[in-house]
């Protein structure tokens, strides 16, 4: 993995992430297996998030902040998420800034075919595979980067269409480079 260039920082987008006919065709994907499409489009006006559930559309892959930040080489916001859209070749990325922790959505298979692997992130790295049977809070569209002020959980990297997911590949390698920067890190101390 390489790390980003601070000098480099993404720009925010505040705005809407795509266009309003792109917007529209993602929102109607990520509600289609919804039981009531209607409360989670209420909860995304009123609220700014609501509960999807995981496993048919796709999967999310729990990775606390302190990992990703450690082979990022930054914590600060927008380098981050600049980093992320691109080691996950654009994948889309949730960040709940309360821990932090990102969610990379990932194809809903992943649970099964890296079920090893995730059993030893469990353990070693605080890394969670939430599929089936899970709810993820989900902000809407236009929550693009880091809020100004609060904690409201936002699109590190934005979904700009329901067929582009982060790969899992990518996923695992940040992961174990995650890993292996924050042991170099207590083995130097």
């Amino acid at each position: 993995m390489r790390q980003s260039d601070p000098t480099e920082a993404a720009p925010r987008v505040t705005g809407p992430c795509v266009d309003s006919e792109r917007q529209s065709t993602v929102e109607r994907r990520l509600l289609s297996g919804q039981a009531n499409p209607d409360t989670a489009r209420r909860e995304w006006r009123e609220q700014g998030i609501t509960l999807l559930a995981l496993g048919t559309l796709f999967s999310a892959v729990r990775i606390p902040g302190r990992l990703v930040h450690a082979v990022a080489g930054t914590t600060d916001p927008g380098e981050t998420d600049a980093f992320l859209g691109e080691a996950f070749l654009g994948g889309p990325v949730i960040c709940d800034p309360r821990g932090p922790r990102y969610y990379a959505l990932t194809p809903c298979r992943m649970p099964r075919t890296w079920r090893a692997a995730v059993d030893e992130w469990r353990t070693g790295q605080d890394v969670d595979c939430l599929g089936a049977g899970t709810y993820l809070g989900v902000p809407r569209l236009d929550l693009v980067g880091a809020p100004e002020q609060g904690i409201a959980s936002y699109w590190s990297v934005p979904m700009v269409s329901p067929a582009v997911l982060c790969p899992p590949l990518c996923v695992a390698r940040l992961i174990a480079a995650g890993a292996h920067c924050m042991a170099e890190d207590i083995e130097t101390v």
